[in-house]
């Protein structure tokens, strides 16, 4: 769920970046007075995310302007279907239109990828998780985009879990004392995962007590190793260079979790267009 006071933030900061003073094309061929309709079109198949946000960007703009949405978030538009109708002032249509696309597009591209993954682990026990690489400024729209697609999200922020990385565990020394500092600082309500590369930093980190332990760009035999050797004494979570056509792979090494940073940091956007009609 999405709080409408943060999507408005977010539509505001868009528009002002947008719009600025004025809308120079638009206020120079139109009067304010002209009606219209517009059309939002998948130009490919996708999966639906954002249509309140895709909705609240033409409100924004001009609260009179009537929207009517045609799916709902998480379902299946295929190719050519009308994903949604605005009507009302043409000028405030064509103020908005971009912004409103901008958003949508991205949301529903990363909710069909976050389908595909999610499609492609199925039957197995693992579970299709995001990262924090996301858009600077749009992760609450990026992560939301992930779940109606059939992912999960990982953390939100450093200030939500404990992932002890690469650069921790050199900070620190060793994963041991990385992972004794935050048992003994952290929140007593944290589950501590901790970043892994080898065979011998997983016996490091099942010796040290982390709760989950994360599998770093393992090859797949060596994830088969580190599933074996934890059996059930942490949560286990492959993550790095996944991609589809190694997910299922990963998945059927009995991994619990698999991170796809993909799914937000270099999605495509969906092909949706914007039909524009006077009446």
């Amino acid at each position: 769920m999405i709080e409408l006071f943060q999507v408005n933030k977010l539509i505001s900061a868009a528009l002002d970046e947008d719009i600025g003073p004025g809308d120079v094309t638009t206020q120079s061929i139109l009067d304010g007075s002209e009606l219209g309709r517009a059309a939002a079109i998948a130009k490919s198949d996708l999966v639906v995310a954002g249509m309140d946000v895709f909705k609240a960007v033409f409100l924004f703009v001009d609260s009179s302007l009537s929207f009517s949405g045609n799916f709902k978030d998480g379902e299946k538009a295929p190719q050519g279907e009308t994903l949604a109708e605005v009507s009302g002032s043409l000028s405030s249509i064509l103020k908005a239109e971009r912004v409103a696309l901008n958003f949508f597009q991205r949301m529903c591209g990363i909710a069909t990828a976050a389908r595909s993954f999610a499609e492609a682990v199925k039957g197995t026990k693992a579970i299709v998780v995001d990262t924090r690489k996301t858009a600077p400024g749009l992760r609450i729209l990026d992560k939301y985009a992930v779940e109606a697609g059939g992912g999960r999200n990982h953390r939100f922020g450093l200030y939500d879990g404990v992932l002890i990385k690469d650069n921790h565990i050199e900070a620190a020394g060793s994963i041991t004392a990385a992972i004794s500092r935050a048992r003994q600082k952290a929140p007593h309500t944290a589950r501590i995962e901790v970043e892994v590369k080898n065979i011998d930093e997983v016996r490091e980190a099942l010796c040290a007590g982390a709760d989950i332990i994360m599998l770093d760009n393992m090859r797949i035999e060596e994830m088969r190793q580190a599933v074996f050797l934890i059996y059930g004494k942490a949560l286990v979570e492959a993550s790095g260079n996944i991609s589809l056509d190694n997910v299922r792979g990963v998945a059927l090494t009995g991994v619990d979790l698999i991170s796809v940073g993909a799914l937000t940091h270099s999605v495509k956007a969906a092909d949706i267009s914007l039909l524009v009609k006077r009446t």
